[in-house]
């Protein structure tokens, strides 16, 4: 399977409370990218937690899930101050992607029309694919499409068109929550995807906890060809 794994440190689009404890019971595995959500725990715990996920040698992803440019900016200026390494999600913010443009974090807002907690999108294909387009010829490093989270129209078929006309990387995030969805992900061939709560509601193991779920993940992953 050729998309990239990020585990979401989050249930419900809110960081755990015990994000620094789940990781460190699951930083030997084969996972590069770690991320979390901007609400959930205080700034003191997310500094702490993405601090030992930087000192871990592995890739910090922050995912914001308030849409004003305001909590962007604040989001941003926390990404730097915190060495992150992606910044995904919100609204686009032309201020927020000039201060981190002087930095190394690479910027993958929403596309379309998102709101709510857990966030939900709307629009249709060749909307949110126009829109798609646009965050593109503006320059980002990449989108974050909630394409499991919408519901006007086919989510395979959103994703697939997306990847398909829109020359940027793609990270579909939210939803991915069974062997079934895994396959499509890797039909669909978008740069990266996120997984959060399946893995702590043990969608694929049943009443087991987030490292066992993940092995599983892992192991469904490389036997998708």
């Amino acid at each position: 399977m050729k998309a990239k794994l990020i585990v979401m440190l989050t249930l419900n689009d809110k960081t755990i409370t015990n994000a620094c404890d789940v990781f460190e019971e699951c930083r030997e595995l084969p996972v590069e990218f770690w991320g979390f959500k901007n609400v959930g725990i205080s700034e003191d715990k997310l500094q702490k937690l993405a601090f030992a996920i930087k000192m871990a040698k592995k890739k910090a992803v922050m995912e914001v899930v308030t849409y004003s440019e305001e909590s962007c900016l604040a989001a941003s200026k926390f990404a730097i101050e915190n060495g992150i390494d992606y910044l995904i999600g919100s609204i686009y913010s032309q201020r927020a992607q000039d201060l981190l443009s002087l930095s190394s974090i690479q910027y993958f807002p929403y596309v379309g029309r998102v709101c709510g907690s857990p966030s939900v999108l709307s629009g249709g294909i060749k909307e949110l694919v126009e829109d798609a387009n646009r965050l593109c010829a503006k320059g980002v490093n990449g989108v974050n499409l909630l394409a499991y989270r919408n519901n006007e129209c086919s989510p395979f078929d959103l994703a697939q068109e997306i990847v398909k006309q829109v020359d940027t990387k793609v990270i579909v995030a939210g939803s991915i929550n069974s062997v079934a969805r895994l396959k499509e992900i890797n039909a669909i061939n978008p740069w990266a995807f996120t997984m959060g709560g399946a893995l702590f509601h043990g969608d694929f193991v049943e009443g087991s906890g987030i490292r066992a779920n993940l092995i599983k993940v892992l192991d469904e992953m490389e036997s998708i060809i």
